[in-house]
């Protein structure tokens, strides 16, 4: 229930033919406490309550919890989430064997581009596609609960 992940922003449109899904989601937080946040999600038709711990110091890896919920819960309880609801379109581009999980931001942050890959162990080594960019593990700024602050 360990949840180890880098985070990437992207340079280019070009993972968007790669691509071999594409998941529309709308996400919001019951609870943004640092040391524990709940998310409730909504991906296309599927509902979803997930609880997250602290992160590491190097942010690479925390606890997570998640569990599938019926889709009529999750949109009633995406009604009382914290101010402010996040959507996003979310590319799903497998390169050298590795998931990538790009997601194009709407609403407020409009053009931002956040591509995450989840690892086995935080040793493992990846190849990166030519339109990641610069490396944002950790940076807090990039979460997505900081990214619901904004209005």
């Amino acid at each position: 229930m360990i949840e180890i992940e880098r985070k990437f922003l992207v340079n280019s449109n070009d993972y968007k033919n790669k691509a071999h899904k594409t998941i529309k989601i709308i996400q919001g937080y019951l609870s943004k406490d640092p040391k524990r946040t709940v998310r409730i999600r909504i991906s296309d038709d599927k509902g979803y309550i997930t609880i997250k711990g602290i992160s590491s110091q190097d942010g690479l890896s925390r606890y997570e919890w998640e569990k599938e919920i019926f889709f009529s819960e999750a949109k009633e309880l995406i009604s009382i989430c914290l101010p402010t609801i996040i959507e996003k379109s979310r590319y799903e581009v497998y390169y050298k064997g590795v998931l990538f999980e790009v997601d194009e931001f709407e609403g407020v942050h409009q053009g931002l581009i956040v591509a995450e890959v989840e690892l086995d162990s935080v040793q493992t080594e990846i190849k990166l596609p030519d339109w990641i960019g610069k490396e944002v593990t950790g940076n807090k700024k990039y979460y997505n609960a900081v990214l619901s602050n904004s209005e």
